[in-house]
């Protein structure tokens, strides 16, 4: 493992520091990342051996020109054309996927581009990952908004026009029970047409409880498909636990989510596989959920706070475009999200070629809609960031952008009867 995943240590105590110590050395201090904790519903999904058979036996060396060059020619992408454009192979035909990937994004979306905006209401964690700032061992200030208080920041980011939310808390059970979360979804559709929650994963009847609390759709990161090295990164916790995780949306699913999104966190592990394994996780969960609608992310590794050295390992621009180019090609009804991770000028250009959801008004802070949306300071009611992003755009700013690109900005497009 590299070293400058690893957080600064100097104000933890001693017994929590050799815990850390252990838990980063000592493989075998660590919970076995593939056995289910207690409390933890197993559903036998069918999934999870048909991605990982596919991940696993993937040469992306393999690949030819000959054999991108018939993908770019088949009006049916099949998996294995699929493999084909993710390969390094396909890198000079980039210009050539883009276009193929625009026109499916306009025969399928036309103009239309999406915009959301996350509120984290709480950043405590009971995990260590040693990726993110929102890790038990980070020395950060923590915070945990109560209903006042979001409701609050929902007003401020409701007023500026924004219908969609996606709400998000750090992993931790004790500090951000469901019920917590549950309540927080019921105020977001006083406020909000679509609802969305990027929480820690629960069971079924949990999915089913927020889905009676207002919840339209559920957001989980597999980060890396790539067991092996998900368990070198994730050294504690229940997000420890990969199956479980793997399984998250489906569950949602069955409990009567209208929509899941996910996605790897490209640059944990070899991008190209997780790339393929996150595009195959959604290909056939919406095989298996026709009803379903089925989203994909594209998120890269960004600094966090207290660690300033965390980049994407081999995972640049030009990468990232291919991924979403062969998304897009490979999955032509699947919505794509670019978030605020990424540079502004990437995302004005890929929502003309693949992506047809982006966020706005972004910040992974605690409380501080207000102080960013009308400039009025509240610190006492601010935790820190979970990681940096690289496009701060305000949902005016980001409207009016979309529009001068040429692009229909969309705020919501259901009609609840």
């Amino acid at each position: 493992m590299e070293n400058n995943y690893f957080v600064d240590s100097d104000k933890l105590s001693a017994a929590a520091l050799e815990k850390k110590h252990r838990l980063e050395n000592d493989p075998s201090f660590r919970t076995d990342h593939m056995k289910y904790m207690e409390g933890m519903e197993h559903i036998n999904s069918d999934i999870m051996d048909k991605v990982m058979s596919e991940m696993n036996s993937y040469d992306y060396n393999s690949y030819t020109y000959a054999d991108v060059r018939a993908a770019l020619s088949h009006d049916h992408c099949t998996v294995e054309d699929f493999k084909a454009l993710l390969s390094p192979a396909a890198e000079p035909f980039l210009e050539k996927m883009a276009e193929k990937a625009r026109l499916e994004t306009q025969k399928h979306f036309g103009n239309t581009v999406y915009l959301f905006t996350p509120l984290y209401i709480a950043n405590y964690c009971e995990n260590y990952c040693v990726y993110c700032g929102f890790n038990c061992y980070n020395d950060i200030k923590r915070m945990k908004l109560n209903m006042e208080q979001i409701e609050h920041e929902m007003k401020v980011i409701a007023d500026s026009g924004m219908e969609e939310i996606l709400i998000l808390t750090g992993e931790s059970r004790a500090q951000s029970s469901v019920e917590y979360i549950g309540e927080a979804c019921k105020l977001a559709r006083k406020y909000f047409r679509m609802v969305g929650v990027e929480i820690y994963p629960v069971n079924t009847e949990e999915y089913k409880y927020l889905h009676e609390c207002g919840v339209d759709y559920v957001t989980v990161f597999q980060e890396t498909y790539d067991s092996d090295r998900y368990e070198q990164l994730h050294l504690m916790g229940h997000k420890r636990v990969w199956p479980y995780r793997f399984e998250a949306q489906e569950r949602a699913l069955m409990g009567g989510m209208r929509g899941v999104a996910g996605s790897a966190l490209l640059g944990l592990s070899d991008f190209r596989k997780d790339a393929l394994a996150s595009a195959l996780h959604m290909y056939y969960l919406q095989r298996k959920y026709p009803h379903a609608e089925i989203s994909l992310s594209c998120p890269r590794l960004r600094p966090i706070v207290n660690n300033e050295k965390i980049n994407p390992l081999d995972v640049h621009e030009k990468q990232l475009c291919q991924v979403l180019c062969a998304y897009r090609i490979f999955l032509p009804f699947c919505g794509i999200t670019v978030s605020s991770r990424e540079s502004e000028s990437f995302r004005n250009g890929i929502v003309k070629i693949a992506a047809t959801k982006v966020s706005a008004g972004v910040s992974t802070g605690i409380g501080d809609h207000e102080s960013k949306y009308t400039g009025k300071e509240n610190s006492e009611a601010e935790g820190d960031e979970q990681f940096e992003i690289a496009d701060g755009r305000s949902f005016k700013k980001m409207y009016e952008d979309m529009s001068g690109e040429g692009l229909q900005p969309v705020l919501n497009d259901y009609l609840y009867v």
